[in-house]
């Protein structure tokens, strides 16, 4: 027995009466959207943590949206430029404003967004409902700057500098899950109070014991995490704590199905195609599968420097159009058997994505009998 790289997602438009019925049983009602979501399809962008952490700077940033352009990536759909943590001073001007680290983004984030903007992109930054952002909070940042008492005044900034996009990091042992509802939901009324769309998203798991697979936060935020963080390990023996793998948080994030659609998705994480840490195989499985599972599509690969491989799998245009559907169902998980399952998403035009998923090891060609599979998606 060798590996085809024990991976294989290959994704059909399905016409079968047996399996449309499936995926309708399978349906239920989907939550209402968050007040005001303009993520009316999951977003897709570039997020800067995976691949630079707390080191980002303006220069690394300028670059990723100049590669963005460059790479084909913004005329597939791609759109938000987002700007994770370590991007601010590290302490509040004496107004009690947010402001930029004047040595890592020297021209300020005001300036970073006209940058963007005048790509054809959007505009994203990051922050906190605590005291401390994430970084801050594990003693790698200094200073303490989240926006807990704060909010209508950092939301406000956030409009004014053009952000089009916050990502909002409880990256908090404490709390309980009253207080993150009613903490997020302060945030979310605030972005809204500017008047300005601006894209809400927020992870209340990082440090804490995970809810974004317990309660649905569809009326507080358009999109939220469902895991703890998401490496470029493509399986492990976590459930859902730190790190995960591809699998593992496909294991917590398929059952939720139910609770995508338009303005309120599921997120499963940022997208660690091109990593290290993962095949090229694996990477095409992965992006399909979040593909299907209509997650938001952040790339955190280095996409300055990556190969036309890569590039190839965020550009793949059947994909993206079955990610990006108007329908916004999520895919769900119709037949499980052991290594094989059997992912499917209705479409707006009444067909059906599925996606033949192989978890295990694949006999030599030469072994396996040859299988018919009418309207295979590249």
């Amino acid at each position: 027995m060798v590996s085809l790289h024990r991976r294989l997602l290959r994704l059909l438009t399905a016409t079968a009466l047996t399996l449309t019925a499936c995926v309708t049983a399978s349906a239920g009602t989907t939550a209402e959207a968050a007040p005001g979501s303009p993520a009316l399809t999951p977003p897709l962008g570039w997020n800067s943590w995976n691949s630079f952490g707390c080191s980002i700077t303006e220069a690394q940033v300028r670059q990723a949206a100049d590669a963005m352009v460059s790479s084909g990536m913004r005329d597939a759909g791609y759109q938000y430029v987002v700007v994770d943590d370590c991007w601010f001073d590290p302490q509040r001007d004496a107004a009690g404003n947010l402001r930029a680290n004047p040595t890592k983004f020297p021209s300020g984030m005001k300036a970073l967004g006209d940058y963007i903007h005048g790509k054809g992109l959007k505009f994203g930054i990051y922050q906190a409902p605590n005291e401390k952002t994430c970084a801050q909070g594990v003693g790698t940042y200094p200073g303490s700057t989240g926006s807990k008492g704060h909010e209508r005044q950092d939301a406000a900034t956030f409009a004014s500098w053009g952000v089009d996009y916050l990502k909002y990091d409880w990256c908090s042992g404490s709390g309980t899950l009253s207080e993150q509802i009613a903490r997020f939901t302060l945030m979310r009324d605030a972005l809204r109070a500017t008047g300005r769309p601006i894209v809400y998203s927020i992870n209340p798991n990082s440090f804490h014991a995970p809810t974004g697979d317990k309660y649905d936060w569809g009326e507080v935020a358009d999109l939220w995490r469902t895991t703890e963080d998401l490496l470029d390990i493509w399986q492990n023996n976590n459930t859902n704590s730190y790190p995960m793998g591809v699998g593992n948080v496909l294991d917590v994030t398929a059952p939720l199905a139910a609770q995508s659609g338009p303005g309120n998705w599921n997120d499963p994480d940022m997208l660690v195609v091109g990593r290290p840490g993962l095949s090229l195989t694996e990477s095409r499985s992965h992006f399909a599968l979040w593909s299907l599972l209509s997650a938001p599509l952040m790339a955190g690969n280095d996409i300055r420097t990556m190969s036309a491989d890569v590039s190839a799998i965020l550009r793949n245009p059947r994909l993206l159009a079955v990610n990006q559907d108007p329908l916004g169902a999520g895919g769900r998980r119709v037949r499980d058997d052991g290594d094989t399952e059997v992912f499917a998403k209705p479409m707006s035009d009444g067909s059906v994505a599925v996606g033949l998923f192989n978890r295990g090891v694949l006999a030599p060609a030469r072994h396996r009998a040859p299988r018919h599979q009418a309207g295979q998606r590249h």
